[in-house]
């Protein structure tokens, strides 16, 4: 003990007596607490590892609105940190995601399938300790909760070999188990969410896999029919209403949505081993799409994306007169759920013209070199429209242009009149929240070009499209 530990303790012995000083100790002791805890209360936070995403997202129409409230930016785990670490604890069974979501479970050895239960049982035969069980949807968007509330939720977990339930039906080949809810039948989302994960995660099986689909969706199916047999040699099995054990070497739970975090339609070269000109091939040949690129050699043709409900051209016929009068030869068309006929009409076009929207997402057929044009309503879809289509379509070796339309080319003025907010400030109206701002924007809202201004658009696609090195 030191001299001042000496002094300190005279001095309290000489100004409380015993009892005071317990009683002392003890109050300090607990404001020592109060003190510690208020500091935690206020500072807490400020101490969140990650900024929080809120993503709000639109079913009948694939628009978005993106709400972001970010605590702070000095966070203290990245999200590579949060992805290795879930990995890390999982592997070799669930990966995460960058919000530390099961983006997919990869199942070996002798595996176990019971639909009514929604169980995938992995037997093992050596002891095990730690997590052993993992909880996961099968749909690739797992940031949206609207879509993984339509989504069917399956356990998976590993379990010694006696008990396991007697095989029904044995499978030669592996399995790929995934949803057809969430936003599912909205052409936008059954590209983002469903037939790009499922190529990446399918195409390296060569057609020697087994599809078992849960949130049965028999018009998806039909959709993309001739998709689903490109990627599978085998009748799809509608996992949910089996009640008998199916058995596989192999299960792939979930589908792999590799794609750069920046935009949608994507994959990510980087942890995928097909890119999106591997997808756009593989649709060439899925499709017996004549054109790999755009050709000189004929009349350019440019296609008219017609809506008949909402974000509708109001003068069509004058857009269509006017790109003849400048040089192209015009389609006008409704994408529609007949996509075998339709991805045949895109892919004959060198120049695709539409309003933002799921229509949009047909560019996916284009040949090599054409131009996709992107009309933006008002409303502040800018930074959708990069994510969703711009960004997008350089991946897939088209180019892009854009004409964001002025408040007087909107039906909300003579719907509303100039002055009114919906017209001035729609900000202030996306405060309100997603129903007011979809209602508004994506359901009223139709679009009347002018005519004079848009013309130069359309010299610019048949300039760039006449100088290919551009």
């Amino acid at each position: 003990m030191t001299k001042k530990d000496i002094l300190y303790d005279t001095v309290l012995a000489r100004s409380f007596s015993k009892t005071d000083q317990k009683r002392l100790c003890c109050g300090a002791f607990i404001a020592s607490l109060l003190l510690v805890l208020t500091l935690c209360t206020v500072v807490k936070p400020y101490l969140s590892p990650l900024p929080i995403v809120e993503l709000q997202l639109s079913v009948g129409t694939g628009l978005r609105m993106l709400s972001i409230t970010e605590l702070t930016t000095n966070t203290t785990i990245s999200k590579e940190e949060v992805i290795s670490e879930c990995n890390k604890m999982e592997k070799p069974i669930c990966h995460c995601n960058t919000l530390g979501s099961k983006e997919f479970c990869d199942v070996s050895g002798d595996v176990r399938i019971h639909g009514k239960s929604a169980t995938v049982l992995a037997a093992v035969t050596f002891a095990f300790s730690g997590n052993s069980t993992w909880y996961m949807r099968p749909y690739a968007r797992k940031d949206q909760v609207p879509a993984m509330k339509r989504v069917r939720e399956w356990t998976v977990k590993l379990v010694q070999n006696a008990s396991l339930s007697r095989c029904v039906r044995n499978h030669s080949v592996p399995a790929i188990l995934f949803s057809l809810g969430g936003f599912s039948l909205n052409n936008f989302h059954d590209f983002t969410d469903i037939v790009i994960p499922l190529y990446t995660t399918a195409r390296r099986f060569s057609g020697e896999v087994q599809f078992l689909v849960t949130n049965k969706n028999l018009l998806w199916i039909n959709k993309f029919k001739e998709l689903v047999r490109k990627l599978s040699n085998y009748e799809v099995i509608y996992i949910d209403e089996e009640d008998e054990t199916h058995c596989f070497s192999s299960v792939i739970v979930g589908l792999n949505r590799h794609r750069d975090y920046d935009k949608e339609l994507t994959t990510d070269p980087s942890n995928s081993e097909y890119s999106m000109s591997d997808f756009r091939k593989f649709l060439r040949d899925t499709y017996s799409l004549r054109n790999s690129a755009v050709t000189t050699r004929r009349k350019p043709r440019i296609l008219i994306l017609s809506r008949s409900r909402s974000r509708a051209f109001v003068n069509a016929g004058e857009i269509a007169r006017a790109a003849r009068q400048i040089g192209f030869k015009v389609v006008v068309a409704e994408a529609n759920t007949e996509i075998a006929s339709f991805a045949i009409t895109v892919n004959s076009c060198d120049v695709m013209l539409g309003v933002h929207g799921a229509g949009m997402t047909n560019m996916v057929f284009l040949p090599d070199n054409a131009i996709v044009i992107q009309i933006l309503p008002i409303g502040g879809f800018e930074w959708l429209a990069k994510m969703d289509f711009e960004y997008p379509s350089k991946g897939m070796n088209l180019r892009y242009l854009e004409y964001k339309i002025t408040a007087e080319e909107s039906t909300l003025v003579k719907q509303y009149g100039r002055d009114h907010e919906f017209v001035r400030d729609p900000l202030a109206v996306a405060k309100r929240g997603w129903g007011t701002f979809k209602s508004v924007y994506l359901v009223q809202q139709n679009v009347s070009v002018d005519i004079n201004r848009f013309k130069l658009v359309l010299v610019k696609a048949l300039e760039l499209l006449h100088n290919q090195s551009v």
